[in-house]
């Protein structure tokens, strides 16, 4: 009787921990944006409060997937190699564009409203920058990509109805296009961005 108690229980454990592994989108940002605040309302010196938040970033952020969404039609002209290149100049041009944007503010307060399930890959999550003397309340919408239920990814913030990724999409399709399509141009921006 005891050994079939301690079965039991020992599954009820299991199953509990292959549940907890699975995040909650809501509760995913909320962690997020709770970490980037603590990181931001502490005394750190902006050097510090960069490399952190430039690890948040990547521990959050589908740095790839919105990357080779920014490129757009772009993608397809590329080969394999210049797919690697771009994904890394990328990656550097994002998590510096990222970091020392917000190692600008401090302790900003997101209160997370509501989610949404769009479907089994993405949830649409509310949220609302508080206001203060400075600036009125901003609504943020978080595009969480959760086709791993373990490790959802930020892939876009929508804020007050404007997309990030749609946006930086369209910028990057100007530089390519004012340089006759030649994607090097894009390259070259990103690379400079990057090496202030």
């Amino acid at each position: 009787m005891i050994k079939k108690f301690l079965a039991l229980n020992l599954i009820i454990f299991l199953v509990s921990l292959k549940t907890a592994s699975s995040i909650e989108p809501d509760i995913f940002v909320q962690s997020t944006v709770n970490r980037a605040s603590n990181t931001l309302s502490g005394d750190k010196t902006k050097e510090e409060r960069i490399l952190e938040l430039k690890k948040i970033a990547l521990d959050t952020v589908d740095i790839r997937g919105i990357g080779f969404y920014s490129l757009g039609k772009h993608r397809k002209a590329l080969s394999d190699d210049k797919k690697k290149e771009y994904a890394k100049v990328f990656k550097d041009y994002f998590l510096n564009s990222f970091s020392s944007r917000l190692a600008e503010y401090s302790n900003p307060v997101i209160e997370v409203n509501s989610k949404e399930k769009i479907n089994d890959n993405y949830t649409i999550v509310t949220s609302t920058l508080a206001a203060t003397d400075k600036r009125p309340a901003i609504k943020i919408d978080w595009r969480i990509y959760t086709k791993n239920p373990e490790k959802p990814l930020i892939r876009d913030l929508i804020i007050e109805g404007l997309s990030l990724a749609r946006t930086q999409k369209e910028e990057f399709n100007s530089i390519i296009q004012g340089a006759d399509g030649d994607i090097e141009a894009l390259f070259t921006s990103l690379k400079n961005f990057s090496n202030k």
